[in-house]
């Protein structure tokens, strides 16, 4: 799906019924069908009502069920497989052409993030600034293969204060870090497909205990989004096996950049503090 789709059906889930949810989900689990089968064959596969797939498409912001199909249409090229079957591809492809894998490397993510920068609701993005600057404590959730990339976001992050805490550091329990969050705290859970059942329960119970938590994710199939109170969908493509984090690392230095511009006086003293103890331990080597 393209960017746009998901984000409006990330945005919109939680308030659709459950008819709609219903067809909302078979939109992107039979993409293939959905463009090439016509409404009345698939109303009757899946016994939901040609009304109910028009509604759905009103409610996410497209005039008609057509403009909808045209979105899936134009996103069909991006297969989802698993990593072992892009893996076999790799292997399969023809060997030796180094520079070839490089150069699709480079123009992939050229593309995300130009996609990122077009399809990005800044005022989504203003409105989480904000939040994460007022919030009594902000928690970052990371786990499989986001762990490196939410530890990144915390090592940025308390740079600017010490309110950022990161869930799970060094076999800490999730549980203890959500145990005293409320309403006057912000979390945000990155996670990608396929994504980690802890991520997604730790949104569900902070979202209950009143937490603002946002989702980045790719995918908005992914369980967390009904737990948020905003989501960035950051899709991605990539030659190698494995999920592309290019785009989110982007993503989260822009968060981290625009935060440092809402700061306190003092949060420039305090970075100078922190390099002066990295020194003062030889954490740093100055060249």
């Amino acid at each position: 799906m393209s960017a746009s789709y998901q984000q409006r059906l990330a945005e919109h889930y939680a308030e659709l019924s459950p008819r709609l949810r219903e067809a909302g989900d078979y939109l992107v689990e039979h993409p293939l069908d959905v463009v090439t089968r016509s409404l009345r064959s698939v109303a009757q596969e899946t016994r939901i009502a040609p009304a109910t797939f028009s509604r759905l498409a009103r409610a996410l912001g497209f005039e008609t069920f057509e403009t909808l199909r045209e979105a899936v249409r134009a996103q069909l090229s991006l297969k989802v497989s698993s990593f072992a079957t892009r893996a076999k591809d790799l292997r399969e492809a023809p060997k030796g052409e180094v520079e070839d894998l490089l150069m699709r490397s480079l123009e992939m993510t050229q593309s995300n993030l130009e996609d990122l920068v077009r399809g990005l609701d800044q005022v989504e993005l203003a409105k989480l600034i904000d939040v994460l600057h007022h919030a009594r404590r902000v928690l970052i959730v990371g786990a499989l293969g986001s762990t490196g990339i939410a530890e990144y976001a915390g090592y940025m992050a308390n740079f600017l204060g010490g309110k950022w805490r990161l869930a799970g550091r060094m076999g800490s329990s999730y549980g203890s870090a959500l145990s005293d969050m409320n309403q006057k705290d912000a979390m945000i859970v990155i996670t990608m497909s396929p994504s980690a059942r802890v991520s997604v329960n730790a949104a569900e119970i902070a979202r209950r205990q009143g937490v603002y938590v946002a989702v980045i994710t790719d995918s908005y199939a992914c369980p967390a989004l009904r737990h948020t109170n905003t989501s960035f969908i950051i899709t991605g493509e990539t030659p190698n096996f494995f999920n592309t984090y290019t785009t989110t690392v982007f993503f989260l230095e822009v968060i981290m950049a625009m935060l440092a511009q809402k700061a306190e006086p003092d949060v420039v003293e305090r970075i100078s503090e922190i390099e002066r103890h990295n020194r003062a331990l030889g954490e740093v080597v100055d060249l």
